[in-house]
């Protein structure tokens, strides 16, 4: 079984759009910033991304084809199957994206796609150079197992990335209530990708943002609290290869500091960006934290906890403040 890759028939679409863009905001005709060396290392990104998933996509495949013959169903390809799976994969992807948020190791990768400090539709393009190497594709074999062939899955895996594409510009303000209450949008994914502490770790569906609406994950754009981009320790370079791999190393130098002390290396791996071993944390809770310290009135409004939590003893976390 096999289909033609979603992204990659979209490639002339991106072209265009993105290309408009870059002219309307630079004529001050739509909202947004463009940098040029930016915008490039974004597109290197992206190039570099489809090299990477083609060279590696069959250890993907294979990976989730070991789960195909344990399959509960045979369920065949169709327009109303494809429906379920997108929908299923949509679950699916919100976990990974998740838990790409919450597990260092799997951030290492992540890291790259918010390593911007820009907002715009070259953004979408900054992918990941890791392929299915992570292996956080494994996330998909309960699809398998109900009976999706990993082929079928990743068709919808793509149509899931090219509907992801329209949604990093600041062009688009809102849309109607009752498609932001469904669906992911401009708004709802320029707060997740937006490093004001009310912001972190908050919306990380691919199409449907219905998940984090269940999940308790959903936070709103405020018009008071423009988002800011980027990572909370930016990366200042636009070299492609240390965009793809900074973090990565970043992990493995924390690990090398530690000496040989194999309990701090999985601590480091499995906790959240920010976690340290001695206690001198940076996690999102920390820095939600130091800004209530700094700003109390901001108790329990939208992305901030309704209590006052005492987490601001961190030096570390005040200084990423």
């Amino acid at each position: 079984m096999d289909f033609m890759k979603p992204t990659t028939l979209a490639i002339p679409f991106f072209l265009v759009t993105f290309t408009l863009e870059w002219w309307a905001v630079k004529a001050g005709r739509a909202n947004g910033r463009y940098e040029t060396k930016d915008a490039l290392t974004s597109l290197a990104m992206g190039l570099g991304s489809v090299v990477t998933d083609t060279l590696f996509a069959s250890i993907g495949l294979w990976l989730l084809m070991l789960f195909w013959p344990y399959r509960i169903f045979d369920i065949p390809v169709t327009w109303w199957t494809f429906l379920i799976v997108f929908i299923g994969y949509d679950l699916v992807y919100y976990w990974k994206h998740r838990m790409a948020h919450t597990i260092r190791f799997w951030w290492a990768e992540h890291h790259t796609h918010h390593s911007s400090e820009h907002y715009n539709l070259t953004t979408a393009l900054r992918q990941p150079w890791f392929g299915p190497l992570t292996g956080q594709i494994m996330m998909s074999a309960p699809l398998v197992l109900l009976g999706f062939h990993p082929a079928f899955i990743a068709l919808s895996a793509g149509v899931n990335l090219v509907y992801q594409y329209w949604i990093h510009t600041e062009a688009i303000g809102r849309m109607p209530r009752w498609f932001e209450a469904v669906m992911n949008t401009p708004s709802h994914h320029r707060v997740h990708h937006a490093i004001n502490p009310r912001y972190l770790d908050a919306n990380f569906a691919g199409v449907f943002i219905i998940w984090d609406r269940m999940f308790g994950s959903f936070v709103p754009e405020l018009d008071q609290d423009k988002p800011v981009y980027g990572t909370v320790k930016p990366i200042n370079t636009f070299n492609p290869v240390r965009v793809a791999y900074g973090e990565l190393f970043g992990l493995l130098r924390d690990c090398a500091r530690d000496g040989i002390r194999p309990w701090r290396w999985v601590g480091r791996f499995i906790n959240k960006p920010g976690w340290s071993p001695d206690g001198a944390h940076t996690r999102s809770p920390e820095l939600k934290a130091v800004y209530l310290a700094k700003h109390p009135d901001q108790a329990g409004t939208p992305g901030l906890p309704a209590k006052y939590l005492n987490r601001v003893s961190s030096p570390a976390a005040v200084a990423a403040e």
